[in-house]
């Protein structure tokens, strides 16, 4: 019911109430009602006094009724003021188009998003420099995901990327948890970085698995070994003090049928990978090892690498 039909309910109500429908009780209460009870059998001697009161009572129901409605008015605009927060505020929102020229560390949170969108053999730089590299690796993630390709980064490639991170800015089909099992210790500051830079190094390595994963078709791949401590690392055959204790390295094997060891591998150097070792490399016959080491040391025999 708006408004002025609930006025107008209360207004009629109040007229067939006035004395004619006996003992009914009245809208605005006891006391009016006694009253105009004590006028209806005076008769018609008083039809001023009589008016004046009607006019009078029909003014307060009035008033009542814009203070209540009125109430309505600021429950809703509290609700609305509550809302929840929007999911790109959960991790990081970018403020401002970007494009070539521009720099900052809004560049910077573009670039680790992007940079397994760089071309081939391309391990780009993490910098804040909006450059050519930044431009042709938002191109090629814009036209990736349906986007106008234009090389500037604004709100449909910021919302794109808002759909594919988790509130703690890590891709959505990788995680900090899967990426440091590290022989059961998880990610710790025993690397040959501090905590802090491995778990950084780990998000952005994951970002460029995000773009593998895309290129392949979406097809799941599955992280069997991401950050290790030195101690973990000696103990599987590693060095003690390789790429994967600084959280720059994933291990990677395909999760469905989709794919293949060297499928990942021969991707991988279109993702901004420096280090692959796949099949042909000795001890790699059952994973495709990926890294973001600068340069490029890549070998995989059997894929043709």
């Amino acid at each position: 019911m708006s408004g002025s039909e609930c006025v107008g309910a209360r207004v009629r109500g109040w007229r067939r109430w006035d004395g004619r429908m006996g003992s009914a009780p009245h809208p605005l209460g006891a006391r009016f009602a006694d009253r105009s009870d004590t006028l209806e059998t005076q008769g018609h001697g008083n039809s001023r006094k009589d008016t004046h009161m009607r006019t009078s009572r029909l003014a307060r129901s009035l008033a009542a009724m814009t203070l209540a409605i009125g109430g309505l008015t600021v429950a809703t605009a509290t609700v609305t003021a509550t809302a929840p927060t929007a999911h790109a505020d959960e991790c990081y929102t970018w403020s401002r188009t970007l494009s070539n020229g521009t720099s900052g560390s809004d560049v910077s949170q573009l670039q680790i998003r992007v940079a397994g969108w760089a071309g081939y053999g391309v391990n780009m730089a993490i910098d804040g420099q909006y450059g050519g590299q930044t431009t042709t690796a938002v191109k090629n993630f814009q036209s990736a995901y349906g986007l106008a390709a234009d090389g500037v980064a604004g709100p449909a490639t910021f919302s794109k990327i808002y759909a594919l991170q988790d509130p703690d800015c890590t891709p959505i089909h990788f995680s900090y948890a899967e990426a440091s099992e590290n022989c059961g210790r998880g990610l710790n500051g025993n690397g040959s970085v501090s905590l802090a830079t491995a778990r950084e190094n780990l998000k952005r390595v994951m970002w460029r698995a995000e773009a593998l994963r895309h290129r392949m078709g979406d097809h799941p791949l599955r992280v069997t070994s991401g950050f290790r401590d030195k101690a973990c690392d000696a103990g599987v055959g590693g060095t003690g003090g390789g790429q994967h204790t600084y959280g720059t390295a994933l291990d990677l094997v395909p999760a469905d049928s989709g794919t293949t060891l060297c499928k990942i591998a021969q991707n991988a150097r279109y993702a901004g990978m420096g280090g692959i070792f796949g099949p042909g490399y000795p001890g790699h016959s059952d994973h495709t090892h990926v890294d973001i080491r600068s340069g490029q040391t890549w070998s995989a025999s059997q894929c043709g690498i």
